[in-house]
């Protein structure tokens, strides 16, 4: 400071020691704001937690749990203000990513093989019957434009996986129809994500763009290249980590779910579905036989279970209470319309020509609940620039709550009524393969369930492949070492210890005596 005068250069020593100290301060501030938000953060997971008893026992769906969290939080509550659409839509596809991933991986492919064809056809031309019905409705009844009743019959036309089996887990119901159910809910957010997004779209722009040919085409097109997508990343990720990863049942994980999130990520750049792409990367690697099951099922579970709270805890902040009064009738209407006519006709035409049962038709139509996609596709119209449709996603979070309040405690009695409460008739297979990775091993933790044959069966005569043994037994608690003799009786636990390339025969074997019972495959050619 050469040259400069005396009160000059004590003016800048005092600007600079100013500054220095401003920094610290800010810095304070900004760990006194992360600390306020992983103090709130922290305690709405533990309530969350807790709530999830409360739901079991209610026979509510844990979303509307975590809605009123959201809602006690936000503007209306304690004063949280949050009102950013385009946020809400950025973590709420995240939220989906990681929901679908763990609804792949812990899907079974025996669970939902038979269901297959049907649930495609649920998700595929259900979708489009709810839409136009939901949207004629719309027209006709509550005098909406074209465009906005076609916008929100898309945006009501996915069900959600996790509503329905919050509800059902207390039901058991034939394997068909809770793979259906399942697989419908896996597969149909990819074309209703695709088809919300242009139809908001052409709502933005006055209607005007592709002609109805045309996006239909465009959106066959990303559907399948997604799926191609999906099944190749799959596969080649599921490879590339059992080599790789195989050694951490930790890191190993992670990398799954990062192989199902870069499969999304791929379709998506390459202007594919990529839900539908996370979903079936997700199934593929879900079934393929990996090491380190119980990890993998274990953290994608965890994922998916905070990706759900902090989804509806978010849309709950986002949503407004001022604002639903003025929707109760119009979500009451469409409502009705959708449970009473669109959903058992999109049933009607997608499941008849597979020789359904008029029994299971009518579950799968009262079974079509809607959960956190819709309210998350609410957001779409506002982020893309729609004008004058703000309302719309108080409409849909009135009718998602509403709705849910009234099919989620009655499913499980529709499913008695129906005669559908009936337990599977094959015992459900458990790999806990971790331990024995080294030395190419598998651990099959079965349960006998109360209809299987295998019940009274003695366990020489399961005739597992040489190799495979019935190591224990774990009968009302107590465990021990079975004999030969042993009978198996219902609620039993075995464990069966297999080498890695036997696994397949073994659960096929397994699941031919629970049922057929002893006598499984004397009948068969070459039994």
């Amino acid at each position: 400071m050469m040259g400069m005068p005396r009160a000059d250069a004590a003016v800048h020593v005092a600007s600079r020691v100013e500054g220095l100290a401003a920094v610290p301060a800010a810095e304070a501030e900004n760990l006194q704001t992360l600390s306020l938000s992983l103090l709130i953060g922290a305690a709405v997971l533990i309530i969350a937690i807790a709530a999830v008893r409360l739901s079991t026992r209610s026979g509510l769906p844990s979303l509307l749990l975590y809605l009123g969290i959201g809602l006690l939080l936000g503007n209306r509550g304690l004063g949280i203000d949050f009102s950013d659409e385009a946020l809400t839509q950025v973590l709420g596809y995240a939220a989906l990513i990681l929901i679908l991933t763990e609804g792949g991986l812990t899907t079974k492919w025996q669970s939902i093989r038979s269901s297959l064809a049907p649930a495609a056809a649920l998700a595929t031309v259900g979708v489009v019957v709810s839409i136009v019905v939901v949207a004629v409705a719309a027209h006709l009844v509550l005098d909406m434009p074209w465009n906005v009743a076609l916008l929100i019959g898309a945006i009501l036309a996915s069900t959600d996986a996790a509503a329905v089996f919050a509800v059902l887990r207390r039901v058991p119901l034939p394997r068909r129809v809770s793979g259906m159910l399942e697989a419908e809910s896996g597969f149909n957010d990819a074309p209703v994500v695709l088809l919300v997004t242009a139809f908001a779209t052409r709502t933005a722009e006055g209607g005007g763009g592709e002609s109805w040919w045309e996006l239909g085409g465009v959106v066959v097109v990303e559907l399948v290249l997604g799926s191609l997508v999906g099944l190749a990343v799959g596969w080649l990720g599921g490879r590339l980590m059992a080599r790789v990863a195989g050694g951490s049942s930790a890191l190993f994980a992670i990398g799954v779910v990062a192989v199902s999130v870069l499969a999304y990520a791929a379709a998506d750049v390459v202007h594919a579905s990529g839900f539908i792409a996370c979903y079936l990367a997700s199934l593929v690697l879900g079934n393929m036989g990996l090491p380190h099951r119980a990890a993998v099922l274990g953290f994608s579970t965890a994922l998916g279970w905070l990706a759900q709270i902090g989804l509806f805890v978010l849309l709950g902040l986002l949503a407004d209470p001022a604002g639903f009064g003025s929707q109760v009738v119009p979500a009451l209407v469409l409502g009705l319309v959708l449970l009473l006519l669109a959903r058992p006709l999109s049933v009607l035409v997608s499941c008849t020509p597979f020789g359904l049962s008029w029994r299971t038709q009518a579950f799968l139509s009262w079974a079509g609940l809607r959960g956190a996609v819709p309210v998350v596709l609410a957001t779409v119209p506002m982020t893309v620039g729609a004008r004058g449709v703000d309302w719309v996603f108080d409409l849909v979070f009135v009718l998602v709550v509403v709705f849910t309040l009234v099919q989620a405690p009655t499913l499980p009695w529709v499913a008695r009524r129906l005669g559908l409460d009936q337990a599977h008739h094959s015992v459900d297979l458990t790999l806990e393969a971790t331990p024995f990775d080294d030395i190419g091993a598998h651990l099959l933790e079965v349960t006998i369930g109360d209809t299987s044959r295998m019940a009274g069966v003695q366990v020489y005569e399961l005739r597992l492949p040489a190799g495979a043994n019935v190591a224990l037994v774990v009968r009302e608690g107590s465990s021990f070492v079975p004999r030969e003799t042993t009978p198996l009786r219902r609620g039993d636990h075995l464990l069966v210890v297999t080498p890695a390339e036997l696994r397949g025969p073994v659960e096929k074997r397994l699941y031919a005596v629970s049922r057929a019972g002893r006598l499984a495959g004397w009948s068969s050619p070459g039994g």
